[in-house]
């Protein structure tokens, strides 16, 4: 079972719009998320998860929910609890926000 999409298939992603049907949540601290986004990413802090977690249920209904974070350890982590729970149509993007600067994005601020 995949757990991690990489950055040039979350690009063709985003590119297809509504066709693709995404949720793209940042699972970073609002500091990180103010220094560094991906436009159309939704903060929910890591530590509220579990309290959101009916909110990202109703999101996996509609959407394949992708998380990220910096390098993308704490998305891994982020979406193995969220399968524990049941939310299966959920990945991690691979290398995070950083791997995302480097390949897709040069504008986005590396920290």
């Amino acid at each position: 079972m995949t757990l991690e999409i990489s950055p040039a298939d979350l690009k063709i992603k985003l590119a297809l719009g509504a066709e693709s049907k995404i949720a793209l949540v940042d699972c970073r601290e609002a500091w990180e998320h103010s220094t560094a986004s991906i436009s159309g990413g939704e903060l929910i802090p890591m530590n509220t998860i579990p309290q959101r977690l009916q909110y990202l249920e109703d999101l996996a209904d509609e959407a394949t929910v992708i998380v990220y974070c910096h390098h993308g350890v704490r998305s891994l982590m982020v979406i193995n609890w969220l399968r524990e729970q049941g939310l299966k149509d959920c990945l991690s993007l691979a290398g995070g926000i950083d791997r995302w600067s480097i390949e897709i994005d040069s504008t986005v601020p590396r920290y």
